[in-house]
């Protein structure tokens, strides 16, 4: 039986409003919205859901003659940078790869701010836009945008991490809110590459708990007969403040050989407790195209030690894309097969999800929590 109660695009690049984009302030060429997606989600006071929405807008015209360009914030204003087409490679849409460095450079198609977009209760309807809440680049380190915000609810605080995207570092910058819209910037607390920081929804033994996803330039081999692949995994770090962070000594979630997680993987949603453990959603990818195929999966962990992992599903994807959802925005499709989920809220007997639908599109989807139980697979 499929958990999926229902499933569908909530948000969509078309309904934007580009007249309030804060690429307005320095930028004169055109843009459009390359995507709306991969939304952090909480629950507001009122009972309304909050989904904070990643808008990666891109110029429209990037290349002009022998020329690419992208967008830069720098002292407060967005201005364009331009590279000779000789001089990049342009596999992948969403970023190119500038030649002549012995190690990967890149400049990105699109730059990312963050829009709050407040739902309903069971989350398959838009209240409000909330425009005069966007967050946007405000550091050296946000220089080619914020991305993929997650939010945690500890302690009665909203608490939101971000990806940070410039050529300092590729960093995990923390924001905090008293009300889950107006948020306030705690600064960096990752300032390696790490992509995907989640907080645990409370706290363990007195201690504050994350799923992290340290990066690399590249990876050493793992043994012949490992079960593992070598690259990208999820990994914990505890904290006494939310603000100083200590790795774990143990490796904790790694891609298997034998699963469909078989590239790397990341976290998708923060870990919420349930009766049985920390329940904790997150993604796979499988070697596919320049991009890969990614899918959901989860896990349940122990309550007390979210290291040791109760139960895994890493054969059987919850979620995969799902092109009907998005038939009608066939022309601005770019990439194919991947979801990526990022926020999950309780609603009655139902867990209600929020992902990213091809890097275009914000999608909601509810699922049975029985299906989450380990006695259900069992």
């Amino acid at each position: 039986m499929t958990p999926i109660v229902s499933d569908k695009i909530i948000l969509a690049p078309s309904d934007i409003d580009l007249s309030y984009s804060p690429l307005r302030k320095g930028l004169d060429a055109p843009t459009y919205v390359l995507g709306a997606f991969n939304p952090g989600m909480c629950r507001l006071a009122n009972g309304n859901l909050l989904i904070m929405v990643r808008v990666a807008e891109a110029l429209s015209n990037a290349v002009v003659e022998d020329k690419v360009h992208c967008i830069r914030w720098a002292n407060g204003t967005y201005t364009m940078d331009a590279w000779n087409l000789a001089d990049v490679s342009m596999s992948d849409p969403r970023k190119f790869r500038i030649n002549g460095y012995n190690f990967p450079v890149y400049a990105l198609t699109s730059l990312s701010w963050l829009l709050p977009v407040e739902l309903n209760q069971d989350g398959s309807s838009i209240e409000h836009m909330h425009y005069d809440k966007i967050i946007a680049p405000t550091f050296t380190s946000q220089e080619y945008g914020i991305e993929d915000a997650r939010i945690s609810f500890i302690d009665g605080r909203y608490y939101m991490t971000t990806c940070c995207v410039s050529s300092e570092r590729h960093s995990t910058m923390l924001y905090v809110s008293d009300d889950g819209l107006n948020y306030k910037s705690l600064g960096i607390v990752l300032d390696h590459q790490n992509k995907d920081m989640l907080l645990f929804e409370g706290k363990i033994s007195n201690q504050y708990y994350a799923l992290t996803r340290p990066l690399g330039e590249c990876y050493f081999a793992t043994a012949p007969g490992s079960m593992y692949h070598p690259g990208a995994g999820i990994h914990q770090a505890s904290s006494p403040d939310l603000l100083h962070w200590k790795p774990s000594d143990e490796p904790f979630l790694r891609a298997r050989k034998s699963s469909l997680s078989n590239v790397k993987i990341g976290g998708g949603t923060p870990p919420v407790l349930t009766q049985e453990g920390w329940l904790m959603l997150y993604h796979g990818v499988e070697n596919a195209s320049e991009v890969g195929t990614y899918r959901t999966f989860w896990a349940l962990l122990d309550k007390t030690n979210p290291t040791a992992i109760l139960h895994l599903a890493d054969s059987k994807p919850l979620l995969e894309a799902n092109p009907a959802l998005t038939i009608n925005m066939q022309s601005q499709v770019y990439l194919n097969d991947v979801v990526f989920t990022t926020g999950i809220a309780p609603y009655g007997d139902d867990y209600i999800l929020a992902s990213g639908e091809l890097d275009l599109a914000c999608r909601i989807t509810r699922v049975k929590k029985e299906y989450f139980s380990v006695s259900h697979h069992n």
